[in-house]
């Protein structure tokens, strides 16, 4: 061969080589390995890049990008990933499977289709096939996108989740709701499924499940008036609801009063104080199908359709809450609809608005949609049962602290005690009256009224705080003090926060005023720079946690900088933040707030534990020493019922630690003037009592509210049935301590929810998917409480298990069953599980008053049972490095046995030896809450003893 052949040869060879090489190049690029995952790069949808990692065998984090770079911030929610996760990564027929020894994963290369399956290759849920979408969007300069990504998933489950919300839905399958913070409204991007598996949604903006549409305005209609013109409803506004004088009558076609703004669309010069409003006419749908109707309403608020009432609720004029119905409607047919509002107050807000039917399908679909972030980002997590879920939640997003057992006893609270003498009074006579409380609250507005911020003391009120707090300690309780991120511009701490640039400036510029009279202008600090939650610490400490409070309260987080603006204009108020525009993190703020606090306190001082009270939440706050409250909601019965579904799901969103104002913090009018033996005044009592009996079932036990004052002996005499009812509940508290307490620590060691929907105990039993008015308070009691005015019975499900027991009587009953529960006015219904232990400490007016000792171990037998007592010093903590005891309590249902195990685990001031009371109800020997007695009795040192049942 000539050497021009073997040199075209050798180009061929080497070209051939090449085009090998590039084209394995390009093969390897359908992928690439990285530590714990893959990413891919799909060649169709709106995703170029795709990044799937490992955060344990069975937690996967995604992350899909509009383009081939991947978003660099850290997450404000996940916390930093440890791991090396063994990976069996295969390709095969443009398919990506990736195994591990508890999930499958497998990736369409195409398409970025992310599927999911446990070990053995069964299906638990998949994303939808080009379910994921990006819209480029540019906020304040800034560069992102409005995504969303759809999942397909089993149509029989129940999901449960997505924080804290005031429409008394339970199952969100098929439901929707807009994910944003609001006085009464908590949001956590969170959803858990009765499959055992949850998605957590990895973004801070303003984010909707389900349906990725807002609902709109009611001109989507056809509308006709009271004549049957079309063009709009009849919209009739009397100035005087007594005389129904009509002001003005107007045709209106869209219902949209729900802001500040908007609200300014009113007849003009319309006098509110007395008035009455109705919409009236006919509604006809442009389709067939189910139409999902949300109003939003304060005042006294009444919905009819076709003569069927929809709705009839009420809410104070400054804090609005939200209603939903859905209504059947078929195309060019004529419904009646009437919208009848009272207004309750000089500027009140009210609106309804609707979604049009979309396929059941479709609506049944898990998705998430939000309106800015840089890449979509979430955790899929699946285990054994739904505790295994919230765990691996919270191995994303950091572990729950044991609260101070403290914090476990009763609070109490009103907005607000004016002077240090109106406090230290309270406390006295909880005292005198030997009623067990451990926590009394400083509510805000103590400082000079033109100093909001200043975190000074009105000297006239207060003339000295740290004697009052020293008092405080002295009679063996402790004090919370409310903070808010506010200040007024004239104030020292304002301006500190200003010169460095931390404040959010757009209400000052605006000269926003507040409410405290005659108004006054300031704003709040930016959370989410770290220079500036320092800042906001130290100011703390220097005045306030020097001078000896135990807790704070931080309220107002959402942040509230001005109640009821446009979530536009919220969104103004505060931005831009440290890391970026307010749209970008608009429901973060309460996580940021919390975080400088518990950090800067355990900067200062490790051996006290934080507790922080705070308004709103986020994913992840659980791991600062957080407790979220339902915020200012209405004393009102649907309100006390719509608590009980929120407090559940917000506990399922993976947050242990919720509580709500015992009672309802904004009064109706008739209730502030009740005199002694009218009719409302008997309810006002009845209402007390009843929210008073569910209290003390959540997690954190707390009243609080506006006046009427909220005290045990302010709301009844003692001779009064509802004065009994109160106390009893209170001392049935503090004598479960060592139950409660050790549910307190099963958050810490077992990632453990307190307050639980019955779907996390029953979940074979789908029966109990949609309850939302009952729960498990821990494993062993299920509280149904009453929410009816007058109601000596209510109905209850007992779900399908080895059988229950009504805690008062002993009664037995066989599961899977629906009974008339009675609940004579100062009982509430209470049944304990056949097959569980409960655990009862002596009589104690506060938690540190004496040793859990005796401790009577109550078996309700029926099936084996497992409980650990937990206990540890208490406030310190320790517990983080292994000071705490563990005692297996184990009754076995064939050997009618219970074992105390030996006890795992010591901490400083354990009890050494100590006594156990035995005692076992059973079908054949009944027993009840109130009568310990009849127990067999065994000293304990450590070692295992067994006693028979």
């Amino acid at each position: 061969m000539s050497e021009k052949g073997k040199m075209m040869k050798n180009i061929l060879v080497w070209g051939a080589l090449i085009c090998a090489i590039y084209a394995c190049g390009e093969t390897s690029k359908s992928y690439e390995q990285v530590e714990n995952g893959v990413v891919v790069y799909p060649t169709t949808g709106s995703a170029k890049g795709l990044k799937v990692t490992f955060v344990t065998d069975d937690i996967v984090k995604v992350e899909a990008s509009a383009t081939t770079a991947f978003d660099t911030t850290t997450s404000l929610v996940a916390v930093p990933e440890q791991v090396s996760v063994p990976i069996d990564i295969k390709e095969a027929d443009g398919t990506l499977t990736l195994a591990t020894d508890e999930l499958i994963v497998t990736i369409n290369q195409a398409t970025g289709q992310v599927s999911y399956a446990d070990a053995e290759g069964n299906p638990i849920m998949s994303e939808q096939n080009e379910g994921r979408a990006f819209e480029a969007i540019t906020v304040e300069g800034k560069a992102g996108y409005t995504m969303s990504q759809k999942f397909d998933s089993p149509e029989d489950e129940g999901i449960y989740g997505l924080g804290q919300h005031q429409a008394d839905e339970m199952n969100y399958k098929g439901k929707n709701e807009e994910l944003f913070q609001y006085n009464t409204k908590v949001s956590i991007p969170f959803v858990m499924s009765t499959e055992n598996y949850g998605i957590l949604w990895d973004n801070y903006s303003l984010t909707r499940y389900g349906d990725e549409r807002p609902y709109t305005n009611i001109d989507q209609f056809k509308l006709y008036d009271k004549t049957g013109k079309e063009g709009g409803l009849t919209a009739t506004y009397y100035d005087d609801q007594n005389s129904e004088h009509v002001f003005v009558e107007r045709v209106e076609d869209i219902i949209d009063y729900e802001n500040l703004t908007t609200v300014e669309n009113f007849p003009k010069d319309f006098p509110f104080a007395n008035a009455k409003i109705v919409w009236e006419g006919q509604i006809e749908g442009s389709e067939s199908g189910l139409f999902r109707f949300l109003c939003y309403y304060a005042g006294y608020t009444k919905l009819w359709i076709n003569g069927e009432l929809q709705f009839e609720k009420w809410r104070t004029a400054w804090n609005p809450s939200v209603a939903k119905f859905s209504a059947d409607l078929k195309k060019g047919e004529k419904n009646d609809i009437k919208l009848e509002w009272i207004p309750d107050g000089g500027v009140s807000y009210i609106g309804l608005k609707a979604l049009s039917p979309v396929d059941e399908a479709v609506q049944k679909q898990i998705a998430f949609s939000s309106e800015m972030g840089q890449n979509i980002r979430y955790y899929f997590m699946a285990g054994d049962n739904m505790d295994d879920v919230i765990s691996k939640y919270r191995t994303v997003t950091g572990k729950a602290q044991v609260m101070p057992k403290w914090s476990m006893g009763f609070w109490q609270s009103r907005e607000r005690y004016k002077t240090q003498d109106e406090l230290l009074g309270a406390l006295g006579e909880f005292r005198k009256r030997h009623i067990p409380i451990d926590n009394i609250v400083l509510d805000w507005s103590y400082w000079p009224k033109t100093e909001w911020g200043s975190h000074d003391f009105d000297l006239e009120r207060f003339p000295d705080i740290t004697g009052m707090i020293d008092k405080i300690h002295e009679q063996n309780a402790r004090v919370m003090i409310s903070v808010w991120p506010k200040f007024y511009h004239n104030t020292e701490h304002y301006k500190q926060f200003d010169a460095q640039g931390w404040m959010y400036k757009r209400a000052v510029e605006d000269s926003v005023k507040d409410w405290i009279y005659p108004g006054y202008i300031g704003s709040f600090y930016d959370a989410y720079s770290s220079g500036a939650r320092k800042m906001f610490w130290d100011q703390i400490h220097d005045k306030l946690y020097t001078k000896g409070f135990d807790a704070w309260w931080m309220d107002a987080s959402e942040p509230d900088i001005l109640s009821n603006a446009s979530i536009k204009y919220r969104k103004e108020l505060s931005t831009p933040t440290a890391l970026g525009p307010s749209t970008e993190y608009f429901n973060a703020y309460a996580l940021q707030n919390a975080k400088g606090i518990y950090e800067g306190q355990r900067s200062v001082n490790n051996d006290e534990r934080v507790f922080i009270l705070t308004r709103s939440g986020f994913a992840g706050i659980q791991r600062f020493g957080a407790v979220t409250w339902s915020g200012d909601i209405g004393t009102r019965w649907e309100d006390m019922k719509a608590q009980i579904s929120a407090g559940i799901n917000f506990a399922m969103s993976g947050l242990p630690y919720w509580t709500m104002d015992v009672g309802g913090f904004c009064v109706e009018k008739r209730y502030e003037r009740a005199t002694e033996g009218s009719e409302d005044m008997k309810e006002w009592r009845e209402l007390n009592t009843r929210w008073f009996q569910f209290g003390a079932f959540v997690p954190l036990f707390r009243v609080h509210g506006q006046y009427p004052f909220r005290e045990v002996y302010n709301l009844a005499p003692e001779t009064h049935p509802a004065y009994k009812s109160m106390l009893y509940y209170n001392k049935l508290r503090y004598k479960m301590m060592p139950y409660i307490y050790s549910l307190a620590g099963w958050t810490y060691t077992k990632d453990y929810t307190i307050m639980r929907g019955l779907a996390m105990d029953f979940s074979a039993d789908k029966k109990v998917y949609e309850i939302g008015d009952q729960f498990m308070f821990g494993p062993s009691l299920m509280a149904c409480p009453v929410y009816v005015y007058g109601a000596r019975d209510r109905e209850v499900y007992l779900p399908k298990s080895a059988g229950w027991y009504d805690a008062y009587s002993g009664e037995y009953y066989t599961g899977g069953q629906t009974i008339t529960a009675q609940a004579e006015y100062e009982r509430m219904p209470l049944f304990a599980k056949a097959g569980s232990i409960v655990t009862f400490g002596p009589e104690i007016e506060y938690t540190t008053q004496k040793p859990a000792d005796p401790i009577t171990v109550v078996v309700y037998a029926g099936a084996d049972a497992s409980f650990d007592l937990y206990e540890d010093e208490g406030t310190n903590y320790n517990y983080e490095s292994g000071k705490f005891t563990s005692i297996n309590l184990k009754w076995s249902e064939s050997a009618k046995t219970l074992t105390i195990g030996e006890r795992e685990g010591s901490f400083d001031g354990m009890l050494e030896n100590r006594t156990f009371r035995v005692k076992v109800i059973s079908k054949d020997n009944k027993g009840n809450i109130d009568d310990l007695s009849g127990y067999e009795e065994v000293k304990y040192s450590g070692q295992p003893v067994s006693v028979k049942g």
